[in-house]
């Protein structure tokens, strides 16, 4: 492992054929406990896997003696009970590789009030023959960046059906208002519900999308000014998919996720699956959608975090429980939950779950909207772990065949 400078003041460190090695760039700075920071660099890498593991960044918050100071920001309770928390490490997120190869590290932070300095390091590790570059690294005081209040809803109704997908769709309407008078920016209604007591086949509840169901919430979602997630039956051509629609403010179809990991119930009645996970950017944030199974399996959630996704909703026939709080738990989003299942079947949960997995609000009887607004700009500590959001991208496994692009942008406060 060799580090050194170029003449314009870039940070090099190589390492050679030897695995393990491990180096690193570091600066101490002096800061103000309460004082905002924004740190930001520039990285460029050669021969490197995976840059988000092994080319990464920590901010270390340390007082005069140069040992570790406490954070005064609250941590989840109910873990640790006794922990002495301290301000932990935090880890500066990628931005989008530019186009001339470089790309933006960047994260803003609040220094812990007896926080006097911060330790920068700039790392090489577990990359064999390879070279990381580090330019124009700074942490500059900055404002306080400002809230991003987002008013999440889920919707629990099971339609009468027998009559039409459309007429399903209608029954709905009452509950879109409901959720517009709480001042909803996001409605989250259940699983294929033009096919739910419908006595038809899928094929035969199947749609094109868009099409008549997505034109009729459009209507609705501009009337209301709000975001809806329906989930419905999809045709195209010979083919039908479960899928979750997206509809936007303006009215217009957004977008759709293919449901991909299918029940056997669903293999059998002829549905196909998806292979794709769509992250759309909304007015509020960054929304993934996924659909009842794909929460008993971890990958469609995490595929969905990697690329950005800051709120799930989920549209769930239903689901173990304490799997919807994994989901949301280990990706450190927001999870909105649809379910036709009754409160006292334990078997799902029409509900809001924060980043810890716990439920801030969840429905308790039949045609009702649960409502909460969350702070998507406040991050969520642990004891012992910090900003467990940050740390997924530099320490998840690295998957076989992982793209490039799908980097996780560390959350700011």
């Amino acid at each position: 492992m060799a580090g050194r400078s170029d003449e314009k003041g870039t940070l090099i460190i190589e390492a050679d054929a030897r695995e393990g090695l491990h180096g690193f760039w570091t600066r101490t700075v002096p800061v103000q406990g309460g004082q905002h920071y924004r740190f930001h660099a520039l990285r460029k890498t050669t021969g490197v896997e995976s840059p988000r593991r092994s080319a990464v960044v920590r901010v270390l918050w340390r007082n005069d003696a140069g040992k570790p100071v406490p954070t005064d920001e609250p941590t989840v309770r109910g873990v640790l009970p006794g922990y002495s928390a301290n301000a932990e490490p935090e880890y500066p997120g990628e931005l989008n590789e530019r186009a001339d190869g470089w790309t933006e590290v960047t994260g803003t932070y609040r220094a812990p009030p007896k926080a006097t300095r911060a330790v920068i390091e700039l790392h090489l590790q577990w990359a064999a023959n390879a070279r990381v570059e580090w330019s124009s690294a700074t942490l500059v005081a900055t404002s306080p960046p400002p809230p991003r209040l987002v008013r999440l809803a889920a919707v629990h109704f099971r339609p009468k059906g027998g009559k039409s997908p459309l007429e399903n769709c209608r029954e709905f309407e009452p509950l879109v208002a409901e959720a517009a008078r709480q001042r909803a920016d996001l409605v989250v209604l259940p699983e294929t519900l033009t096919y739910y007591a419908m006595r038809r086949t899928y094929a035969d509840c199947a749609e094109p999308v868009p099409g008549p169901s997505t034109e009729y919430f459009g209507a609705l979602a501009k009337q209301h000014s709000l975001y809806i997630v329906a989930g419905l039956l999809e045709r195209d051509g010979a083919l039908v998919y479960n899928v979750a629609a997206l509809i936007g403010p303006d009215g217009n179809f957004i977008g759709k996720y293919r449901k991909v990991a299918l029940p056997r119930g669903e293999i059998e009645g002829g549905i196909q699956p998806g292979h794709e996970y769509p992250v759309f950017e909304t007015r509020f944030g960054k929304l993934g959608m996924m659909v009842c199974y794909d929460g008993f399996f971890p990958e469609v959630a995490r595929q969905l975090s990697t690329r950005g996704a800051e709120i799930i909703a989920w549209p769930v026939w239903g689901c173990n429980p304490l799997l919807a709080s994994a989901r949301a738990c280990e990706n450190h989003v927001f999870l909105v939950s649809s379910t036709y299942e009754d409160v006292s079947r334990n078997w799902m949960l029409t509900a809001v779950y924060d980043r810890s997995g716990q439920t801030v609000a969840r429905a308790e009887t039949w045609g009702t909207v649960v409502v909460a607004e969350v702070d998507l700009a406040k991050r969520t500590l642990w004891p012992s772990l910090g900003d467990f959001r940050a740390e997924i991208a530099p320490h998840r496994p690295v998957w076989e065949n992982e793209s490039a692009g799908t980097h996780h942008h560390a959350g700011e406060k």
